[in-house]
């Protein structure tokens, strides 16, 4: 997947929403079910797909109130396309189309230097209610 030309879709067209799962289960990012990503993806407001010859190597999403926050959701790429730029393409494809100053997200325990690169930092005060906290203590997004 190095060296391979990567496009950028903004649409749910076109996706298939079993591949889609299982990328986010492969990248590893969550383990959801085909429709509950089709929903997530539907829903937001601004979508980036990554394509290389047809096959989806990576997606993210973003929820915004067009007027002061956003936050953005699910960016993941498939493990052999990491490291190659498809992660950063999507994260300035994402960015480029949000209409919000502020952008928040929870990045994956080990990831956070990705999102540095692109002016996110730690925040002191963000608190979560999830819907399993032994899980999301277990997995590092919380203590």
């Amino acid at each position: 997947m190095v060296g391979q030309m990567t496009s950028i879709t903004h649409d749910c067209a076109g996706v298939n929403w079993q591949e889609a799962a299982e990328l986010m289960r492969t990248a590893p990012l969550a383990d959801r079910k085909p429709d509950v990503v089709r929903r997530c993806f539907e829903n937001s407001d601004v979508v980036a797909f990554a394509w290389q010859d047809g096959r989806l190597v990576g997606m993210t999403r973003m929820l915004s109130d067009h007027t002061c926050q956003a936050v953005l959701y699910d960016l993941c790429v498939l493990p052999q396309a990491q490291g190659t730029g498809v992660g950063r393409q999507l994260m300035k494809a994402a960015l480029k189309r949000c209409d919000a100053p502020s952008v928040v997200l929870w990045a994956v325990p080990g990831k956070e230097g990705f999102y540095e690169k692109f002016g996110f930092r730690p925040m002191l005060t963000a608190m979560a209610n999830f819907a399993d906290p032994e899980s999301s203590r277990l997995q590092g997004y919380i203590r």
